[in-house]
Parts: C-alpha cells; structure tokens; sequence
C-alpha cells in the first residue's frame, strides 16, 4: 500500500456519503444543499482521480495493487452517480445502461486481451478521455442541478450526459474495433 492507493480507496469511500446525502430527510437538510454537498464529494473524487495518478507517476509508486484499484474507484464512482441521477430522475436509465455497460464491456475487454498478451491494444485512446472528461463534467452539472445565475445547468448538463453517451458508443467500437484487428 502506498499514498496514490490510498487515495483511490478514499475515493471508494467517498460512495456511500455521496449516495447517502439524498437519503437524509428535508428537514435535516435541504435539496439546494443536498445538490452542493453531492456535488463536492463528486468534484473531490474527481480531484483525487487526478491526485492519485500524478503521484503514482511522480513518485514512482505505480503497482499492480493501483492499476486495479484505480480504474475500480473510477468506474464505481460513475456506476453510483448514474444509478442516483436515474434515482432522482435526472437521466433516463437508458443513458445510465449505455455508459455502465460500456464500462463493463471495455472492462472485460481489456480483461481478455491482457490475458491473451495484447493488453497495449486497448489503452486509453483520446476519445476515451474525451468521454470520460464530458461524462464528469455532465455529472458534475447533473448532481448540482441549480442554475448558476444565468448558467442554465440542468440543460448544459442533460446536453453533457447525452453527448457522454454518443463518446461512449463511439470510444466502445474503437477499442472492440482495436482488439479485434489485433486477432
């Protein structure tokens, strides 16, 4: 174990908290601050996303325990905050289905070929950042879900997700696409 692993299991258990806000009752806590704290805990998971990357590279304390657990963090983060937007009735779950299942497909995918030695066929492309960058921000938008002054951010975020939709075929067929040119 080492500091970057530690923050990817911060992230992990940062879940709960995010999930567990909604469930507080209104006379605890109001929806406006629900949004806010929600939406913290999902820019502070993002953060240590960040975090535990560049300290694994820049102190050299890159493991097989952090490249697991990294990408688990990750995609359990996004699995919790799509299942809660669809909860709260903030994306359809056919959106929520696209983007988890193409996590578990590109999972599995890079799951087969590490196993078949040809794990640097489906390494994190550009439009795979591109995804993943769109689907945070449309998250982000999505859990705040007040305007901002005259920053309509249900709308920016409801376009974000729908377009994290589209990236996330797309990123899905290149990598099948690249995995099966390889064989």
């Amino acid at each position: 174990m080492n500091l970057p692993n530690y923050i990817s299991l911060f992230r992990i258990i940062l879940i709960p908290f995010l999930i567990l806000i909604f469930y507080l009752p209104h006379s605890v806590i109001g929806n406006f601050d629900k949004n806010l704290i929600a939406t913290g805990l999902f820019i502070l998971a993002g953060i240590s996303d960040w975090l535990d990357g560049f300290l694994a590279r820049k102190l050299q304390l890159e493991s097989k325990f952090g490249a697991f657990i990294d990408p688990v963090a990750d995609k359990l983060i996004v699995i919790a905050s799509l299942v809660l937007l669809v909860e709260l009735d903030r994306i359809s779950a056919l959106i929520a289905i696209i983007i988890i299942g193409r996590e578990v497909a590109v999972s599995a995918l890079r799951e087969w070929m590490a196993g078949i030695g040809s794990a640097g066929s489906v390494a994190v492309a550009f439009v795979g950042k591109l995804k993943t960058t769109i689907q945070f921000v449309a998250i982000t938008l999505l859990l705040y879900f007040e305007d901002i002054y005259l920053i309509p951010t249900r709308l920016l975020g409801e376009i974000a997700i729908n377009l994290a939709a589209i990236l996330t075929i797309i990123s899905m067929l290149y990598y099948l696409k690249k995995a099966f040119a390889r064989n």
